[in-house]
């Protein structure tokens, strides 16, 4: 933090660039910072000071030249640099068009070393009093200047002493010592799945607990949406008398599970949007693998979907007055919290298999009308065409209303009166006209943990094979 001036600044923010947080050259200080945690002997750096003003780019460099000073390598390429950007720097490699290289070597006090080579070439022009070396060696390199003067710098330079004086510094140290072994590593992380594991969760915690506004507004919603929700099916549980009262019952679990889910899958996608782009600048440093990234950014979402959902069922069971039971709660739990774990990884799988969260959230759309179209609430399942059934098994929105009704009412033996099917119980009833066997119910549990595995997979799949980077 002292090496790199970010003591001013250390419990701010990074915020999001553009929007809030640090400033651009803050963050460039600060990924210098992040670079030195791993102590590399050497730190490569492509253009720190592109799209800064001269102080910025001033404090940037000094912190460079810090890193320096403690005993390690920094190699910079830079655009135009400024007088004292440029004598920050002890050595230079210059390229022309076309990659050849016309100088390298150092640059010396106020550039001296680099101003007398190139002054020593027949023709050159000298730099006036006051001119920026940088400028003044981009000038008299060009392509026009080797026109005029009838040479090829990049010939020049093979030809000088310098140039002998390099490729003998080359191959000494590109001799191994006598004794010495290449460098091997058995895996190509330092760190263990498990470690990194650990350190990739303890980042999404801190990152979801500095920025609240996502899960507070997760949980207030929840809040509101279930107390309304409890008073529109106030007591509609105790109700069974009556086809129409079970139609409600399954109308409330349809409401309640595809809007608060829906809201889930859209919320997510911004998050996970943004997590990606910062995922995928430490992949490229080496720091982790993506499958301790995948599994932590998936533990932290549990985590609160567990706390959310718990309060959510809490106030649905309550108010809408199911029967009481442990038994009969718990499966209303786990219902509805495997529901939202599903609806959530969904819209994390789609921002991992999409190149932006615009095309990401049209995706989730599509899908997401055909888990309405056939969640068996609109349509029946005994009323789907045979040959149109396997989009009802493909609708995770159907299992979970499956599992909520049939775990709640699928042993009730109360008579119900069907218009002109006569009496029967509310068993037979769920059995015969929404085709819900409480006998099932062990299989509807077992495929809600299939489909979150699922999801789960192919989200960590597209994180580790697709990269949507484009540099």
């Amino acid at each position: 933090m002292n090496l790199i001036e970010l003591n001013s600044i250390r419990n701010l923010l990074v915020g999001l660039p553009g929007v809030d947080g640090l400033s651009t050259e803050q963050r460039k200080r600060l990924t210098i910072a992040v670079e030195l945690v791993a102590n590399p002997c050497i730190i490569f750096m492509d253009e720190p000071t592109s799209g800064l003003d001269a102080r910025a780019a001033a404090i940037v460099m000094r912190t460079v030249r810090n890193t320096v000073d403690t005993g390690r390598t920094v190699v910079c390429t830079i655009h135009q640099p400024s007088i004292d950007i440029f004598e920050a720097f002890d050595e230079l490699l210059l390229m022309k068009r076309g990659g050849q290289v016309i100088y390298t070597g150092p640059l010396g006090h106020h550039s001296d070393l680099l101003i007398e080579y190139f002054q020593s070439i027949p023709g050159v022009t000298e730099i006036k009093d006051g001119q920026n070396p940088a400028t003044w060696m981009l000038d008299v390199s060009s392509s026009m200047v080797e026109a005029h003067l009838g040479i090829d710098f990049a010939t020049t330079y093979a030809n000088s002493e310098l140039y002998r004086r390099n490729q003998e510094l080359i191959k000494e140290l590109s001799t191994p010592a006598p004794g010495s072994r290449d460098l091997h590593f058995k895996t190509k992380y330092s760190q263990s799945f498990f470690t990194q594991y650990k350190a990739c969760f303890w980042k999404q915690r801190l990152s979801y607990w500095r920025h609240p506004q996502y899960n507070v507004v997760r949980f207030l919603m929840t809040t509101i949406i279930g107390i309304i929700f409890g008073i529109i099916f106030w007591n509609k549980g105790q109700q069974t008398s009556r086809q129409q009262d079970l139609m409600n019952m399954l109308g409330a679990m349809y409401a309640a599970v595809m809007f608060l889910g829906g809201t889930n899958t859209s919320s997510v996608q911004a998050v996970v949007s943004i997590e990606r782009t910062v995922f995928y600048r430490e992949k490229a440093a080496g720091m982790y693998s993506p499958l301790p990234y995948a599994f932590a950014q998936v533990a932290i979402e549990v985590i609160y979907v567990c706390i959310q959902t718990f309060i959510y069922s809490l106030l649905l069971f309550l108010m809408i007055g199911f029967a009481w039971s442990a038994r009969k709660f718990f499966w209303f739990y786990f219902f509805v919290c495997m529901c939202f774990t599903y609806f959530t990884l969904y819209g994390m799988m789609l921002v991992a298999l999409t190149p932006n969260y615009h095309i990401a959230a049209i995706t989730m759309s599509f899908f997401l009308s055909f888990w309405n179209l056939f969640s068996g609430f609109l349509i029946p399942r005994t009323q789907i065409p045979i040959w149109w059934r396997w989009y009802y098994w493909g609708s995770p929105v159907a299992w979970t209303l499956y599992g909520l009704i049939t775990s709640q009412v699928g042993e009730n033996e109360n008579l119900v009166e069907v218009p002109g099917a006569g009496s029967m119980s509310v068993k037979v009833f769920i059995k015969s006209f929404l085709g819900y066997d409480y006998d099932f119910l062990p299989y509807v549990a077992m495929a809600h943990v299939l489909w979150v595995v699922l999801f789960f997979i192919v989200f960590a799949c597209g994180i580790k094979f697709l990269n949507f980077q484009k540099r």
